[in-house]
This record gives C-alpha cells, structure tokens and sequence, in this order.
C-alpha cells in the first residue's frame, strides 16, 4: 500500500469515526452530550472515558463496605460510563468490580475489560476462566494480553473465545513507551481490535507512530497512565487553569489532561482510575461539552511544558 492510500483510509476512518452518529447500541443509552467513540472493527460506541482498577480497586470483599466503590461505580454509570478495564495482576479488583456490579445490577451497562498474564496454554485458560467467575459475567467484553506476554500462546485461544462467543473483542497492552514499536509492528498485523498503552501530556511519544497505526488499521484504543500515575497534578499543584480553558469547557486540572488526550481523533477511551464519587464526577465531565482542536491541542501541550 503506497503512502498516499495509507493517508486516505487514515482519513477515511477519522472521519467514520467523527461523523456516527452519538448512539450506543448497548442496554443503557448514553445521557444526551456524551462523548462516545466507536470500536472501528464493529462500530459499537463506547464513552471517551472509562475506569481504570488498579490499585483504586484492590479490595478485599469484606472491606468495600468501608470504600466509597459502591458509590463511585454506581456513580460512574449514572453518568453514562461503561467501560471498566481491570487484571488478574491488580489483586482484588476484578472480585470487587464483579460484586459491585452484581449488587448494583450494573452488569448489563458494563462493558468490562481485563487480561490474560500468564505463561502456557492450560494456565492462561484457567486464568481467564477465573477472571470471569471473579466478574460474575459469562461473556468477557474484551480480553487483552497483559504487556504482551506469552502472546503467540494466547492468541489462538482468544481467537476460539471469541468465535465461541465467550469474549467479544480481543486485545493486547503495555505501559511503557519502550513497547511501543512492537505495539505498532502487531497493531498493522490486523489481528487485534484493541490496543492499551501510555499515552499523555508527560508521555506523549505515542503520537509519534502508534497512534497512527491504530487509525490506519482501524483498531480501538486504551489509553492507560492518562495522568502519569498522578505525576502530572504534581506538575500543576497550586497553579490555577488557563482562562482559555473555558473555550473548550474545561473546569479542572483532571479534564484539562483527559481532554487534551481524548479530542486525538485515533483515541478511542482514556481509563483513569480512582476509588472517590468526585473524581469520577470530574473526570467523566471531561466526556461532555466541546473539545480542544489541533491547534489548541498544541496550545495546551506547550502550556504544560512551560509550567
């Protein structure tokens, strides 16, 4: 394919996704304004922000009454979330996302994420087999390959899984921009609906190639560490917004970052987490309202580094 096709189905899916219209076709509709994306591979919308589990979510099940996680899920959906990303590695959480969303009868308005990170065949099904009894789900929304372990292992499985309808997406993810260049070689292969990675204002070397290998193949994306593990409120501790934040309808630090990384046209859902109601209320208003554009976009990244 000679560059001048690549840049036209490039723009081609930029525009696909640009122009559907706002509609999920999920158990729960969208509340009116919401940013949603679509799954390029099936057209299935989902909201620009989801949750991220880890750490937030490693709770044994006798002390969730003492968390706010009931609350913050319950709330994460009234506000039109779906999209709960977790992994047999973050301890607890995908036992407390599965209780939770039983208790609150979230279930059906989910749309649940984790990972297989294991080696061998037996141990991966086994691991997956019980990452779906610990989400009390049958059908897994998507599976991913954690960091790409023991890839060319799992791959067949996920790919029997989803035939069979036990998932319906398969996946794979890093967290370091070291993987990158192995992320876009796999990415352009075709076999993935989703990729996970880093990306944002303190890492934001995916721009560079992943990001637009992902818009040519027409793969979804994850975007883990959307605030640096909180390194970049450390940056903005004490400083107060731009004025001209107000242009794109941005009240905070939280929805300065997570609009910044969401209005990149081949993102499909940022997933930061946290455990408390107000930043889930923070971070999904970075869903709503307008979107910084290219040029402001590259206004905000300057910003940030001059700080």
């Amino acid at each position: 394919m000679n560059q001048s096709s690549v840049n036209s189905r490039r723009r081609a899916l930029l525009l696909a996704a640009a122009t559907l219209p706002l509609v999920m076709p999920d158990a729960h509709s969208a509340p009116a304004g919401l940013i949603t994306r679509p799954i390029p591979r099936s057209g299935e919308r989902i909201p620009a922000i989801g949750l991220g589990t880890y750490s937030t979510f490693d709770v044994p099940a006798r002390d969730l009454p003492g968390t706010e996680l009931r609350d913050t899920l319950r709330r994460f959906v009234e506000l039109g979330g779906s999209a709960v990303d977790s992994s047999p590695m973050y301890g607890h959480a995908e036992a407390a996302v599965g209780t939770l969303a039983t208790a609150l009868n979230l279930r059906p308005s989910l749309f649940l994420a984790t990972k297989v990170w294991t080696n061998g065949r037996a141990e991966g099904i086994r691991q997956m087999e019980e990452s779906a009894r610990l989400l009390q789900t049958k059908t897994i929304d998507l599976m991913q390959v954690h960091n790409l372990l023991d890839l060319k292992t799992h791959l067949p499985v996920l790919r029997d899984w989803k035939k069979s309808g036990r998932i319906r997406y398969l996946g794979i993810t890093h967290y370091t921009a070291g993987s990158h260049a192995e992320l876009e070689k796999l990415v352009r292969s075709g076999d993935f609906d989703f990729v996970q990675f880093n990306y944002s204002l303190d890492e934001p070397e995916a721009e560079a190639r992943l990001l637009p290998a992902c818009a040519d193949s027409g793969t979804a994306t994850l975007i883990n560490r959307p605030f640096s593990q909180a390194g970049l409120f450390s940056k903005v501790r004490g400083k107060p917004l731009p004025p001209w934040c107000a242009d794109f309808d941005c009240g905070s630090w939280a929805q300065f970052f997570l609009k910044w990384i969401i209005s990149h046209p081949a993102v499909t859902c940022a997933i930061p987490g946290t455990r408390l109601v107000r930043h889930i209320e923070d971070n999904m208003a970075a869903c709503t309202g307008r979107l910084p554009d290219a040029a402001v976009r590259k206004k905000m990244a300057a910003y940030f580094t001059s700080i």
